[in-house]
This record gives structure tokens, C-alpha cells and sequence, in this order.
């Protein structure tokens, strides 16, 4: 019997043992399981990181300066274009000033600007290797007279003879007996030549002598609208009730006559760059003058889009 008792006392110590051991063993799992739970390493998917910095990456943003100058003819759509640009890109600042076509297109070859404006064709001598040209709208060239005048049409010919000085008083061409008085542009203006080109002024001996010179479309204006015998030429979109814009040729000045080519008076507007030294910021604002939304603004502001 003290035998029996020795054996059963022997095995419940091993089964009691064997017990202990495995209740020990599980604990070691879940605290290991624990710490597995509660540590980032062992919570991040593998790769989780790499992909997460690939998709939140950001473009690029445009930053830096624009130097336009040129053509005041595109001041007005040009203007609008800036404006919204940079308030999508605040980083972007755009400067432009208006020194006529000539001048931003030798501002460009010299590379004093990023981008030439020009509201005439390029001549032979500046289509120069690496120059790109973009045409972002085109316009007409108005003959503007006093409101007060009674004359309505004129031919390219009579604007050639009163411009050269051949015809010097309005009762020649239909009109008052009064002495015309000639209003014209500064030499770099690209309306200017344009407009001597077209109507073939120096076949009939050049611009006259006395002619009043100023710069730019908006002093031609003023000084037509002050001076009832006046007469001179701007960019449609510098016609309103202050002058009267007469017909050339018998054909209106209108958009659709001007971009169609029946109007005698019409023109490109251009961009001109280096395209080897475009910058992003200058590239993206050649695209955005000709998207939806930049051509809106130009038919907003007078002009005539491309399309």
C-alpha cells in the first residue's frame, strides 16, 4: 500500500510539472504575441512606405519671372492673360511692357526678354535659327476718324495718298473741306508695319513728314477722338463711342472679315522665343494663351481667336 501511495504521489508531481511548463510556455507566446501587436514595425505592410511616398509626391510647381515686351497692339488681351496666370501660379510673376513689335523681337534675339511679342509677320532678317513663333490670335487693323466725320469707307489707295501726303484735305475723298490731319505710330511700332505694308505706303513715297508721331494704340486714339479732322489706325479692340472705325476697301472691319482675310487690314499676333532657353514656366504660359481659357480672353478683349 506505501508502495501504491509513493507511485500516485510521483505521478501527480510530473503531471503537476508538465502542467506548470506548458502554462509557462503559453504565457512566453502571448507576451511575445503582445509585443509583436504593439510594435510599428511589425504593424507597417511591407513596401507600404515606398508606395506611400511615390503617390503623395507632388508636382512640380512653376515659379520664377516672365519678361515680355513688344507689340502694345496685344496689351489688352495679353494684360487679362497675365493677370489670370498668375493667380493660378502665385509663383509666377510676369512682366510686360509694351515698346512696340520691333523692339520685343530684337529684345528676344539679344535675349533681354523670355518672350518677343509682335502684331506683324516676322521680316527675313529676324527668322533666325532657335527663334519660335506662335501665333495666339489675330486682329484687324482699324482706320479710326473722328466720330464727327461724315466719311464711312476709304480705299487702301486713298489711305496711301493721304498718309503719304498726296491727299491733304478731306473733300478729296468725299468728306468736309478740311485739312486731314495725319496721326501715325513711332518707327517700332509692328502696327505701323503693318498697316504701311498693307496699304503699300512706300510705293506712294513714305510716311509724310508732318505727320503727328506717338506711341502707342491708346495716344492714336486720343488724339483721333480730339480733333475732328483727324485720322489714323489702331488695333480693333482701341475702337469705342470716343472714335468711329470706317470701312476699307467697302468691307467692315469686323473679327470674322478680319480672320477670313476679306478685311484688307488684318494681322497676326505673335509670341517669339528662343526655344532653347524657354524655361517650364515660360512654356506653360505659351500653352495656357492658347487653351479655352486663354482664348477667351482674347475674343473677351477684342482680339480674334485661332480657332
Amino acid at each position: 500500500m506505501m508502495k501504491l501511495r509513493k507511485v500516485l504521489v510521483a505521478v501527480l508531481t510530473i503531471a503537476m510539472i508538465a502542467a506548470l511548463s506548458g502554462c509557462g510556455k503559453q504565457d512566453n507566446t502571448t507576451t511575445d504575441n503582445e509585443e509583436t501587436t504593439s510594435s510599428p514595425e511589425a504593424t507597417a505592410t511591407p513596401g507600404t512606405e515606398e508606395t506611400a511616398d511615390t503617390t503623395e509626391s507632388p508636382a512640380q510647381d512653376l515659379s520664377g519671372t516672365i519678361t515680355i515686351t513688344g507689340s502694345t497692339s496685344v496689351e489688352k488681351p495679353l494684360t487679362a492673360m497675365i493677370d489670370e496666370f498668375m493667380a493660378l501660379n502665385p509663383d509666377v510673376t510676369i512682366n510686360y511692357t509694351g515698346t512696340g513689335s520691333s523692339a520685343g523681337i530684337a529684345d528676344t534675339l539679344a535675349g533681354a526678354n523670355d518672350i518677343g511679342t509682335s502684331s506683324r509677320t516676322l521680316k527675313s532678317e529676324e527668322e533666325v535659327d532657335g527663334l519660335k513663333e506662335v501665333v495666339f490670335a489675330y486682329d484687324g487693323i482699324a482706320v479710326a476718324v473722328n466720330p464727327a466725320n461724315p466719311i464711312t469707307d476709304i480705299s487702301t489707295e486713298d489711305l496711301a495718298k493721304i498718309f503719304s501726303g498726296q491727299i491733304t484735305n478731306w473733300s478729296e475723298v468725299g468728306g468736309n473741306d478740311a485739312s486731314i490731319v495725319v496721326v501715325s505710330r513711332e518707327g517700332a511700332s509692328g502696327t505701323r508695319d503693318a498697316f504701311e505694308e498693307l496699304i503699300k505706303l512706300e510705293d506712294a513715297g513714305g510716311l509724310l513728314e508732318d505727320a503727328t508721331v506717338v506711341e502707342g494704340n491708346g495716344n492714336v486714339q486720343t488724339s483721333v477722338a480730339g480733333n475732328e479732322n483727324a485720322i489714323g489706325y489702331v488695333s480693333f479692340s482701341f475702337i469705342d463711342e470716343t472714335v468711329k472705325s470706317i470701312n476699307v476697301d467697302g468691307v467692315e472691319g469686323t473679327p470674322e472679315n478680319a480672320k477670313s482675310g476679306v478685311y484688307p487690314l488684318s494681322r497676326p499676333f505673335l509670341f517669339v522665343y528662343m526655344e532653347d532657353k524657354a524655361t517650364p514656366a515660360v512654356q506653360a504660359f505659351i500653352d495656357f494663351s492658347l487653351s479655352e481659357e486663354g482664348q477667351g480672353f482674347v475674343e473677351e478683349n477684342g482680339g480674334i481667336r485661332i480657332d
